[in-house]
């Protein structure tokens, strides 16, 4: 049984995750059950619940109730279930009488609390006291998180096994008549340096803002920046400065996964300065798309990218607008980490992580 919690709420990269995961597991390893009760995987909606409004309501109902402390009611749920996997920190009071795996995303509770509110913070903790410390194995997404796991919960290196996930084949398919109706759609008419995610303070958004306002005029005349994404937790003047008219900066606010790949595709550059990354979705999406990408130099990132990006100090808002300004004006260096990061992307595929996952699975059941 999969925890498939993400699917009932808004998120982004981990309701991303989730959903390929499962879909790509189901069609591999038959029916598996998804808790709370969900039912079909059909479209992928980082705004909404896959299920109806009630049914929502009432798996989400149940999944709270379950949370409350010493409430043993997932031992039911769970007493012909041979392993239970956690894939969010919304369950807290795993099931005891079956094996226990889970997924870790990212450390960024621990290294850099001030990027998140208390409430998220204090969940995280909570998640790895109760889950975590006492599972029987633990899935991170990339080495880098691997490395943070098993350096700040003190987890056994032999209980933390990395699995990449993988990039839908929609971002290596791309048509041009997809980017066209994409670009129609948003009224682009312009070229754009794309940046694609959540606003909030982990994204590093005044920095890229502030490095993209530096670039020379003639640049910010040809290339405006288009920020792709919901906002979420971020300072009120921050948000302002960003949102200011006559910057070149438009914000399309949340974009359907349908148009993703092509909004995408259409990009010149996928601008990512972020200040940490479990994984990093967006970037690895671009280089299927074959374009180039800036980003930065810390956390899970050059793992990812390695000689196919630029990477930078996210912290320095010369290297960010200079690795820009280098990409923009160099039409072959663009051909080049185009075809590089279609390469690189290729390594990350949902068949193998499935694959991976599969025999993870096997592993913990003690049959291989």
């Amino acid at each position: 049984m999969v925890d498939a919690t993400p699917l009932l709420q808004r998120s982004g990269g981990v309701k991303n995750y989730v959903f390929y995961w499962l879909q790509h597991l189901q069609r591999s390893a038959g029916s598996i059950r998804m808790y709370p009760f969900l039912r079909e995987l059909e479209e992928l909606d980082h705004e909404r619940s896959i299920e109806g409004t009630l049914g929502t309501l009432v798996r989400l109902a149940f999944a709270h109730f379950a949370n409350v402390d010493h409430n043993r009611v997932l031992n039911l749920v769970a007493r012909r279930v041979e392993l239970f996997h956690v894939s969010s920190n919304q369950v807290y009071n795993p099931p005891t009488n079956t094996k226990l795996s889970a997924t870790v995303y990212d450390m960024t509770c621990w290294l850099v609390p001030g990027m998140h509110e208390a409430d998220t913070v204090a969940w995280a903790k909570r998640f790895a006291d109760r889950v975590l410390q006492r599972a029987d194995g633990v899935i991170a997404i990339s080495e880098s998180t691997r490395r943070d796991v098993i350096e700040i919960l003190g987890l056994p290196p032999e209980r933390v096994t990395v699995i990449y996930p993988g990039i839908p084949e929609a971002f290596f398919t791309v048509t041009a008549s997809q980017v066209d109706g994409v670009r129609t759609h948003y009224d682009l008419r312009r070229e754009y340096i794309l940046f694609v995610g959540v606003m909030e303070p982990r994204k590093n958004l005044p920095r890229l803002v502030e490095a993209y306002q530096s670039l020379a005029p003639s640049l910010r005349e040809e290339f405006e920046l288009i920020l792709a994404g919901p906002i979420g937790w971020i300072e009120p003047q921050e948000l302002a400065k960003i949102l200011a008219p006559g910057t070149g900066i438009r914000h399309l606010g949340y974009v359907p996964e349908k148009d993703m790949a092509p909004l995408t595709a259409g990009a010149t550059v996928m601008a990512y300065p972020s200040l940490y990354e479990g994984f990093g979705f967006p970037v690895a999406q671009a280089m299927a798309a074959g374009v180039p990408v800036v980003t930065s130099g810390i956390s899970s990132l050059p793992e990812l990218v390695g000689d196919a990006g630029e990477l930078v100090d996210p912290n320095s808002v010369t290297e960010i607008r200079d690795a820009l300004a280098r990409v923009l004006t160099s039409p072959t260096s663009r051909c080049s980490m185009a075809q590089k990061g279609r390469e690189r992307a290729r390594e990350f595929s949902w068949d193998r992580c499935t694959r991976m996952s599969l025999e993870y699975f096997e592993t913990l059941l003690g049959r291989s």
